[in-house]
């Protein structure tokens, strides 16, 4: 995930220390606060929970993420603001792990406004 083009790999701002945050090279700000986990501070569409977890908390167009949802990969985010919060289920086999990372490519777009 953090291997993307474009992005780079942090420290979130808004979950536990294990967990990884990726941010988009060269933008510092959210261009709606909708599409940043953390809004009103540095742009973070996406955090991957530690490494026994692996679950994946990200922004996305709400009826996307409701599509997810109802698919059975995704619930909204317990502390979602703008209905755009969803955590995504870690992966269990290296199929759903393209699965997860095809989903946060989206999550990215939808931050650059893509």
């Amino acid at each position: 995930m953090c291997a993307l083009d474009g992005v780079c790999e942090g420290h979130s701002q808004v979950s536990p220390a294990s967990s990884r945050a990726v941010f988009l090279e060269g933008v510092e700000e959210e261009r709606a606060p909708e599409t940043n986990l953390a809004p009103g501070r540095r742009l973070e569409p996406v955090h991957l929970h530690g490494v026994t977890d692996t679950s994946v908390h990200l922004v996305l167009p709400h009826e996307r993420g409701e599509e997810l949802v109802a698919l059975g990969w995704a619930e909204a985010h317990q502390y979602e603001d703008f209905g755009t919060e969803y955590m995504v289920y870690g992966p269990r086999d290296t199929t759903e792990v393209d699965a997860v990372v095809s989903v946060v490519e989206e999550s990215i777009a939808f931050a650059r406004g893509a």
